[in-house]
């Protein structure tokens, strides 16, 4: 058998050009995205789920695209948000539009490295914890980084945005 091949993502690129530190942790996925598949990731990884980051995509009416980190455990808040981006309301993108959008799938959608740079917005609990885990924008792995690298880097917006 022949030795796996590391992943490398366009996001772990842009970490490395950016000089951020970061450490990946892969897992096994058989691809298939359920409704808890965060948690599944957490459980796999041995990453808290309150450390464990999921990104959602959400369009606002006045901002438009926005990318939002909420631990894997929780659920988005759609007026927390609409209040802390400056929106009357905010809704979820369709799945569908992931991809032509982000550049990720589902599964795979990590705040690093998006098509454009969308305003982003991470539940606040994330400063609780000397390292995050987001999604190293492909299924199968993960990256671990300072909260304030990945705020810094995205120029995110911590809010309490999760319930």
């Amino acid at each position: 058998m022949g030795k796996k091949k590391p992943i490398v993502t366009n996001a772990m690129r842009l970490l490395d050009a950016a000089k951020i530190a970061y450490r990946t942790v892969e897992y096994e996925t058989d691809g298939v995205v359920g409704d808890h598949f965060g948690v599944t990731i957490a459980e796999k990884t041995g990453i808290p789920c309150g450390q464990s980051f999921k990104t959602l995509v959400a369009r606002g009416d006045k901002t438009g695209v926005m990318a939002v980190c909420i631990p894997v455990d929780r659920e988005l808040d759609l007026k927390k948000l609409a209040k802390a981006s400056g929106n009357k309301k905010v809704e979820l993108i369709h799945v569908k539009d992931l991809l032509g959008l982000t550049g990720y799938i589902r599964g795979g959608v990590s705040p690093i490295g998006m098509k454009k740079q969308y305003p982003t917005y991470i539940d606040g609990t994330c400063l609780e914890h000397d390292t995050i885990a987001v999604s190293a924008g492909v299924c199968g792995c993960t990256v671990l980084l300072k909260p304030a690298d990945l705020i810094a880097f995205t120029k995110a917006e911590a809010a309490d945005i999760a319930i």
